[in-house]
Parts: structure tokens; C-alpha cells; sequence
């Protein structure tokens, strides 16, 4: 569009001011409307394309309404940048609103062939026209290619149905009988967006409409969801053991930290008297809500099988037998231990788990006896490693979460490391050392990837 003649008389700027003020008004409205619209985004920190796409097409006509007013021409100056800046805005102003198309869902395969056509074609148009002088001709394209993605795009939205589209199509209607209006009974002498802004506001109305309910029905779901994770973690939260009150032979700290609201690891106390307790850690492939669905079921599984709570090889054996064709394919390692001061013994086994810890006299020596995952082979069977207890021994068993914990580089946390910050720890009191351990491997990390669990017993004689 060539710059008008002005001549800046005070009257004919008093005149001009007086035409252009409405487009002026509204150009300022819709730039606020879009800059809400974006910060709106920024502040509730969520991804919403829909909102996005509106924010910037609502910026776009604002700018457009301003830049083609004479006006602003005659305040600013004729150059060269000016009239770049109203070409490229006028080529790029359909792109998010058929994004927004897009992203609503209401354009099928053709539709968004079409939007992405008209994106690509007005991207280019928009650089060319800073090489060429010929704007006029990449003008009349895009108004082709425009017109024909409208066409595409309301015989689309006829098929299309929703709860917000009466409305949508509506402000369409509006805006593009007044765009077919300019470019086909005016000859395709201004461009596409040169309606008055009344259709611009109906268009832009609808388009807030749908932006808006979609992120009110989003938030819902959002909360929904939300509320129904607290109710998970409440209820696997209970499924895990009260604190281990200290006795004369035991002292016991355990540690949960899930990755996400909801985890897939467990850990349990079994058959705990003055002279005998049991301790199960549980670790279930995946994360998040399936994963804690099947830690319920492990705690179930674990519960029938108190009555061989001193022998670890026939508990994991009876929990193998509860949970196979019961898990929905999902993995579980387990590690078991039983300790027996009146009989200076412990025993030991494990399902697939990584190796237990035994810290005796500063020194930490890996312990490992695994059978078969469980929940994965009904013929599985485990078998129990005994040991000799002496006094202050110290057991420490946790998933493997410590272990796959990793650094910016790639690195595993790793056995050898836990090995030394298990020595390391050995004066400190059991809660000290679990959250010493924890620590040292939540420092190592760049990022939790898993659910950490670890149970740290001292057995006195």
C-alpha cells in the first residue's frame, strides 16, 4: 500500500485524526487484548497454543490497524522500514489465526494442508518483499492462496461440531464476508485485512470465546486431576508402615521420596517383635499412578505371607505366586531381610533387586541373592543366604533409583559410591545416615528420574 499524500496542515490533521481515530482505538485494543491474552499464558506457566495463537493474532491486527493509519505515516515519516513493516504484517497476520484452527482441532487434513500451505507461502512472501520492490504481485498471491484456505477452511468447519463453534462460526461469517467484500468487489485494491475493524471485533471475540473455554475446560481437568493425585497419595502414603519405634535390638530410619506425586516403589516391616523383624523393599517397573496401583498390590501380596516372615526365600516365593497374571505385565524386584538377634542369624533374599549392604566395623560388603523378577515367571523360585550377626551390625536396602541417579553427564550415582558414603556414615545415628545417603545422591543427580527408597537398620545383641 503506497504512502498518502499529507501535507500536515493542522486542520487536515485535526480531520485525519478525527477519520482514523475509531481504527486507531480499536488497533489499540486489540494489542492489549493480545499482550493479556500472552501474559496470561506466561503467568500460569502452562503450554496453551490456543491462547498463544489468539494472543498473537489479536497483536498483528493491532499492529495493522496502526501502521496503515495515515496518521501514524504522518508522525512517524515515509521510509522504507515503514512500508517493509506494513507489507510483512499484512502477509503474516493469517498465519496464527489458522494456527489457532489448528490447534482447536476444527480443520481436518485439507484444512491443515491449507493453513500450512498459507503459512509457508506468507512467511516467504514476506521475506521476498524485502529483496523486491514488486510487493503488489506477492500481494495478489497471497490473497489467492488466502481466499482458497477460507473456502477450505468453512467447508471444513460445516462437518465440524462443538459446544463453541455456533459462536466461532458466527465471528467467521462476520469477519469473512467483509474480507471476501474487499478483495472481491473493491478488485483486489487493498489487501485482505483492510475491513473495518467491526468485523475484526466479532472475529476476535469468538476466537477468545473458544481460547478462553478450552483453557477453563483444561483447568478443570487440570484440577480434577490434581485433586484425584492428592487422594493417591494419601491413600499409598497409608499403605506404607508407621515409623519403626526403636527397641532394644533394632533402630530403623526408612526414607520415601517419589518422583512424581504417586510412586512405584514400597517398603514394608514384617512380623516385628523384640527379637525378630522382617524388612521388604519393592521397586515396580514404571512410575507414576500404574506403578502405585501395583505397589498396592505388592503391599496385599506381602501381607498374606507373614507366616513365613523368617524365611525370605518362601515369602518371596508366596508373593511371586499372588501377584503372577496380576500386574498388567509390570515388572517387581523385591529384597527381603530377616534378622534374628536371639539366634545371632540373619537371612537374606532378593527378587531381581540390587544387592543389600552390610556395614559391619566401618566396613560396607555388598550382599546379593536374586531369583527371578517377580510377577513375571510362576516356576520362579528364590533361595536364602545366611550370615552371622554381630553386634552393631548395620543394614542398609533401597531401589535402585540411589543407584541409577545421574549427573549432568550421564553418570550413575553407582554401587561403589553408595558403598563409601554407606562407610562413611557408619558412626552416625540411622536417621542421620539415611538422610546423609539420600543427600549425597540427590546432590550427585541433575534431576530425580525415579523414586528413591532406603531402609538403614542397626541390629544390637
Amino acid at each position: 500500500m503506497p504512502f498518502p499524500a499529507l501535507d500536515g496542515a493542522p486542520a487536515d490533521v485535526l480531520r485525519l485524526f478525527l477519520r482514523e481515530a475509531p481504527y486507531l482505538f480499536f488497533g489499540s485494543a486489540f494489542a492489549a487484548i493480545g499482550l493479556v491474552a500472552g501474559s496470561f499464558v506466561a503467568i500460569r506457566q502452562r503450554r496453551d497454543t490456543l491462547l498463544t495463537f489468539f494472543a498473537l493474532f489479536a497483536i498483528l491486527c493491532g499492529l495493522r490497524l496502526w501502521i496503515q493509519s495515515d496518521i501514524v505515516v504522518l508522525a512517524l515519516g515515509k521510509s522504507f522500514l515503514l512500508e517493509q513493516l506494513r507489507t510483512d504484517i499484512e502477509f503474516l497476520i493469517p498465519v496464527p489465526m489458522f494456527l489457532f484452527f489448528v490447534a482447536a482441532g476444527y480443520v481436518g487434513r485439507a484444512g491443515r494442508i491449507a493453513g500450512y500451505v498459507l503459512t509457508v507461502e506468507a512467511v516467504v512472501h514476506a521475506v521476498l518483499t524485502g529483496l523486491s520492490q514488486n510487493t503488489e504481485m506477492y500481494r495478489r498471491i497471497d490473497e489467492v492462496v488466502l481466499v482458497i484456505a477460507l473456502l477450505v477452511l468453512a467447508v471444513e468447519l460445516m462437518q465440524t461440531s462443538g459446544p463453541e463453534l455456533r459462536i466461532f462460526r458466527l465471528g467467521l461469517l462476520a469477519f469473512a464476508v467483509l474480507a471476501f467484500f474487499d478483495v472481491l468487489v473493491r478488485g483486489l485494491s487493498r489487501p485482505w485485512i483492510g475491513v473495518g475493524p467491526n468485523g475484526l471485533v466479532v472475529f476476535l471475540f469468538a476466537l477468545g470465546y473458544v481460547a478462553a473455554q478450552r483453557a477453563l475446560q483444561k483447568d478443570r481437568r487440570t484440577t480434577a486431576i490434581q485433586r484425584e493425585l492428592e487422594v493417591a497419595t494419601k491413600m499409598q502414603l497409608s499403605i506404607l508402615p508407621p515409623e519403626f519405634v526403636p527397641s532394644r535390638h533394632f533402630r530403623v530410619a526408612a526414607r520415601y521420596i517419589p518422583m512424581t506425586s504417586v510412586a512405584g516403589d514400597f517398603y514394608d516391616f514384617i512380623g516385628v517383635t523384640e527379637w525378630h523383624a522382617g524388612f521388604l523393599v519393592a521397586d515396580v517397573s514404571g512410575h507414576g499412578v500404574p506403578a502405585a496401583l501395583i505397589a498396592s498390590m505388592v503391599k496385599l501380596a506381602a501381607a498374606s505371607q507373614r507366616k513365613h516372615a523368617a524365611q525370605p526365600s518362601k515369602f518371596l516365593s508366596g508373593m511371586n505366586a499372588v501377584l503372577c497374571g496380576n500386574t498388567q505385565q509390570q515388572l517387581v524386584t523385591a529384597a527381603y531381610l530377616h534378622l534374628d538377634p536371639g539366634a545371632r542369624r540373619l537371612r537374606y533374599s532378593g527378587a531381581g533387586h540390587p544387592p543389600m549392604l552390610l556395614v559391619r566395623n566401618g566396613k560396607a560388603i555388598s550382599i546379593e541373592e536374586n531369583g527371578l523378577v517377580l510377577a513375571a515367571f510362576d516356576f520362579a523360585s528364590y533361595s536364602d543366604l545366611e550370615y552371622p550377626l554381630q553386634d552393631g551390625d548395620r543394614f542398609v536396602l533401597y531401589t535402585d533409583g540411589l543407584l541409577e541417579a545421574a549427573d549432568a553427564a550421564g553418570n550413575f550415582f553407582g554401587q561403589a559410591r553408595l558403598c563409601a558414603k554407606a562407610e562413611q556414615t557408619s558412626g552416625l545415628a540411622p536417621s542421620d545416615a539415611a538422610d546423609t545417603l539420600l543427600s549425597a545422591v540427590r546432590n550427585w543427580s541433575a534431576s530425580q528420574m525415579d523414586d528413591l527408597t532406603l531402609i538403614v537398620c542397626d541390629c544390637s545383641l
